[in-house]
């Protein structure tokens, strides 16, 4: 949302610093999606509407792939609740629409804040198997935000921060580095 103090964002081949605030602002609304803690779901429309809504807001021209709403429906296994409110939804379901909504527009991107936070065990595991799969599958790059060690095990590369810098980062390997022999880029401050 504001520009780095620090270091460089790149995104596509695109250094964020040298982009105007409508410049950053399309591309953050076309290559990045965001996955909430709490859902944020809009109470009023169904699962289908808020997802439609996501898309609407990105400003694409072309319309929805409905193809491609119908794979990542079933990719989350959410097909059969499209029709349904937030209310009439598990947490696992308001989840995993959150996940389409954010897929929908099929980001370079996805930022994921604790997704599992609020879950239990079983639906915990199936959000985290569908970040892999739209990983996977999808192409996107997801970095999530959590202090569940569990959650963050599912990662390729996993960095710890302390008081907004990253002091080691571990591999898919389990490799663990401290921040004095990272890179220039490794360097972070939140």
């Amino acid at each position: 949302m504001t520009r780095a103090t620090e270091g460089r964002i790149v995104i596509d081949g695109v250094d964020f610093a040298t982009l105007s605030d409508s410049e950053r602002t399309r591309l953050r609304k076309h290559r990045i999606a965001f996955v909430f803690q709490k859902f944020n779901l809009l109470p009023t429309l169904s699962a289908i509407g808020n997802i439609e809504v996501a898309y609407a807001v990105s400003g694409r021209k072309e319309p929805m792939d409905r193809a491609y709403l119908d794979h990542l429906s079933d990719l989350l296994s959410i097909r059969g609740r499209l029709q349904h409110r937030p209310s009439e939804l598990s947490g696992g379901e308001q989840q995993r629409v959150a996940i389409a909504r954010a897929l929908i527009t099929r980001p370079a991107i996805v930022l994921a804040d604790e997704p599992t936070g609020n879950l239990d065990t079983r639906n915990s595991e199936a959000v985290l198997e569908m970040l892999v799969r739209s990983n996977r599958e999808l192409g996107q790059t997801t970095m999530m935000i959590t202090h569940n060690p569990e959650a963050a095990a599912i990662a390729g590369r996993i960095l710890h921060m302390r008081d907004g810098e990253i002091i080691s980062v571990e591999t898919g390997m389990g490799r663990k580095t401290d921040r004095t022999s990272l890179p220039n880029q490794g360097r972070a401050s939140v």
